[in-house]
C-alpha cells in the first residue's frame, strides 16, 4: 500500500521539462516584445494614427476654422471633375517617366564604371563624389539651381551658346519646366541608385566571369548573360523606390518652378500641399492624399506581380 502512494506521487517524466520549455519560449516572446514595442510604438504614432486622420478627414468638409461636417464621398467626386487635378496627375508621371529611366541609365553606367577599377582608393572616391549631392539639402542647391538654369545669365545656357544652341527659357516654359526639373534630379538623386547598382554588382560571384572569360564570352555577351540577370533583383528594388519617389515629388517644383508656369510643373504633391496649407481646405486635400495612396500601392502590386517574370534571384 505505502509502495502504492509513492509511485503515484513520483513526477511524471517530461513535464517539468515542457514547463520549463514553456517559460523560456514565454521568456523569449516577452524580450522580443519588449525589443518591438518602441518601434510600433512610432509606427502607431507616426504611420498609422495619421493614415487613419487622413482617411476621416477626407470624408469631412474642414478648414481649421470651422467645425468638421461629414460629407460623405463628396471629396472624391470633387476630386473626379477636377480639371486642375488631371494636369497635376500628368505632370507628376511626365516627370516620372523621364526620370526614373535616366536615374537607372546614369546609375548603371557609373557603377560599371566605378567597378571596373583595380584601384580601391580610386573607388572609394568616387563612391563618394557621386554620392555628395544626395547627401545636401535640396533646399540650398535648389537655389543655386535656379541661378545655373536661368534664361539671361545660367551658366548652362552659356555654355549651350558656345555650342551653338540658342538660349533655353528652362524655368519659364511650359515645355521645358518638367526638364529643368528632371536635370535638377538626375545631378541630386542619381548618386543613389548608382551606390545600390554598385552594391548589387559587387554581389555577383566573381567566378561567373572568370568562367565566361574562359569559354570566350565578350564584353557585351557576358553583360547580358551574366550582369543584367544577376542584377534584376537590385534593378527591381531601385525601380519600385524610383516608382514611389517620383510620384510623390515635390521638394524640386516647390523650390525652383513653384509649380509654373502655370500648372506646367505642378505636381499632386504640391497640389495637395496648396490645398491643405495655402487653401486651409483640410477635407479635400485628404481625399486627394489618400487617392495618390491607392495609385501608388496598385502600381507596387503591379510591380511586385510583374517582377515574378523578369527577376531572377539566383
Amino acid at each position: 500500500m505505502i509502495n502504492e502512494v509513492k509511485q503515484q506521487r513520483q513526477p511524471v517524466p517530461g513535464i517539468g521539462r515542457a514547463d520549463r520549455w514553456g517559460r523560456e519560449k514565454k521568456r523569449e516572446a516577452l524580450d522580443a516584445w519588449i525589443f518591438l514595442a518602441p518601434t510600433m510604438l512610432l509606427f502607431i504614432v507616426f504611420i498609422a494614427i495619421p493614415v487613419i486622420a487622413a482617411i476621416v478627414l477626407g470624408l469631412t468638409k474642414y478648414d481649421i476654422i470651422s467645425p468638421m461636417a461629414f460629407t460623405g464621398f463628396d471629396n472624391y467626386v470633387q476630386a473626379f471633375h477636377d480639371p486642375r487635378l488631371s494636369v497635376v496627375y500628368m505632370n507628376s508621371v511626365k516627370y516620372l517617366l523621364l526620370l526614373l529611366p535616366l536615374h537607372i541609365l546614369f546609375g548603371l553606367a557609373l557603377a560599371l564604371a566605378v567597378k571596373s577599377l583595380s584601384s580601391n582608393f580610386w573607388k572609394y572616391v568616387l563612391r563618394t563624389f557621386y554620392f555628395f549631392p544626395v547627401m545636401v539639402t535640396t533646399s540650398s542647391v535648389a537655389i543655386v539651381w535656379g541661378y545655373l538654369l536661368n534664361k539671361d545669365f545660367g551658366v548652362i545656357n552659356y555654355y549651350l551658346g558656345k555650342l551653338g544652341v540658342e538660349s533655353i527659357p528652362w524655368l519659364t516654359s511650359s515645355f521645358w519646366s518638367v526638364p529643368a526639373l528632371v536635370l535638377f534630379s538626375v545631378w541630386k538623386g542619381g548618386g543613389q541608385y548608382f551606390i545600390f547598382l554598385f552594391v548589387g554588382l559587387t554581389n555577383i560571384p566573381q567566378q561567373l566571369y572568370e568562367a565566361s572569360k574562359i569559354d570566350g564570352a565578350g564584353r557585351w555577351r557576358t553583360f547580358w548573360s551574366i550582369t543584367l540577370p544577376l542584377l534584376t533583383p537590385t534593378l527591381f528594388f531601385v525601380v519600385t523606390m524610383g516608382l514611389i519617389n517620383g510620384l510623390q515629388i515635390f521638394d524640386e517644383p516647390f523650390l525652383i518652378t513653384k509649380g509654373g508656369p502655370g500648372d506646367s510643373s505642378r505636381t499632386i504633391n504640391q497640389y495637395i500641399y496648396e490645398h491643405a496649407f495655402k487653401f486651409f481646405d483640410m477635407g479635400y486635400a485628404s481625399a486627394l492624399s489618400m487617392t495618390l495612396f491607392v495609385i501608388i500601392l496598385v502600381l507596387t502590386l503591379l510591380q511586385f506581380r510583374l517582377g515574378k517574370k523578369w527577376v531572377h534571384y539566383q
